[in-house]
């Protein structure tokens, strides 16, 4: 069982959506993480969201013109994501065992991203299985962006990974380090708790 299943119980989607919800309403920026993404690749490019969650950031990626793939094992926060874009391609699957053949998903993204402290949440041990599988739907020379806390304070669990344990995750995968930030505006990596990592395959 994943961290994430441990802390939720599957059943938090509505309550996610709503605390962003709120704090959209209240003025705050919540769409960092596409602005992030569509700097990187340009609009049109497929993108997977791995551990999309309730859709905040693949709504946002497909608005702006993305070709968007949503995964995620959550059935509850799947469920939000489905009812608030039900025309984007949303499924239902543990990333540990991701094969997007199956699923009638084609292989050749130019971008993976994995926000939301997914890669933390993880079921503990899995996390190589999932940087490798992610790496396999990637076409050559397209990007993983990762982006989670190493502490506590930006945590919901207790830390699971650390940046060389994910590094080296990336390089096992055959992805190559490419940079770091400290927060989905890019600012630069400063040893903080929390980090925004791009790798190449």
């Amino acid at each position: 069982m994943s961290r994430w299943e441990d802390l939720t119980g599957g059943t938090s989607g509505h309550d996610y959506a709503a605390r962003f919800a709120a704090l959209a309403r209240s003025g705050r920026d919540v769409h960092g993480e596409a602005r992030f993404c569509a700097a990187l690749v340009p609009a049109g490019a497929r993108v997977l969201d791995a551990g999309c969650g309730t859709g905040r950031v693949m709504i946002r990626l497909a608005e702006l013109g993305y070709d968007c793939v949503g995964v995620d094992l959550d059935a509850s926060m799947l469920a939000v994501a489905r009812k608030q874009a039900p025309q984007l391609p949303w499924f239902q699957a543990d990333l540990a065992a991701f094969d997007p053949e199956p699923l009638g998903i084609a292989p050749g993204f130019d971008l993976v991203v994995a926000a939301g402290n997914v890669l933390p949440l993880l079921a503990a041990g899995t996390e190589a299985v999932v940087v490798g599988r992610l790496a396999t739907v990637l076409r050559p020379g397209g990007l993983l962006v990762a982006g989670f806390g190493l502490d506590e304070a930006h945590l919901p669990v207790p830390p699971g990974i650390t940046l060389p344990e994910y590094d080296d995750c990336c390089a096992a995968a055959g992805l190559t380090f490419v940079d770091r930030f400290a927060t989905w505006d890019a600012d630069p990596y400063d040893g903080g708790g929390y980090a925004v990592s791009v790798h190449r395959l």
